[in-house]
């Protein structure tokens, strides 16, 4: 069955630096797009980045452009988002998803607070 497992998140200061990655495994990962999102309390789920299968396309929210970078490896079935440049408004649980078949997966999450 699909499965994903985020890593990465942590306690980090205004400005610093973190690299979230997603685990893949379930399905044949370099035919798909991978997306990371993320929650903030009481706030809407938001899509901060996306990325086609060959990695050659990237999106980005507006909120996250020029900040948050997105790239994969199909051989280790393993999605990353570096974040840098972390502002307080970036504290948020973040996942990441695909869609397999029409289905939508996403992992359990990895929660990143940007706090001094």
């Amino acid at each position: 069955q699909v499965q994903l497992v985020e890593s990465g998140g942590g306690l980090v200061q205004p400005g610093g630096s973190l690299r979230l990655s997603c685990a893949a495994s379930g399905f044949t990962f370099g035919n798909y797009v991978m997306r990371w999102y993320r929650q903030a309390p009481e706030k809407e789920r938001e899509l901060v980045a996306f990325i086609s299968p060959t990695g050659g396309t990237k999106n980005f929210a507006e909120s996250v452009k020029g900040r948050f970078t997105i790239s994969r490896d199909n051989a280790k079935n393993t999605v990353y988002l570096q974040m840098n440049g972390l502002k307080p408004e970036d504290t948020a649980v973040y996942y990441c998803g695909v869609t397999v078949f029409g289905q939508n997966y996403g992992g359990q999450g990895t929660q990143v607070t940007v706090s001094s």
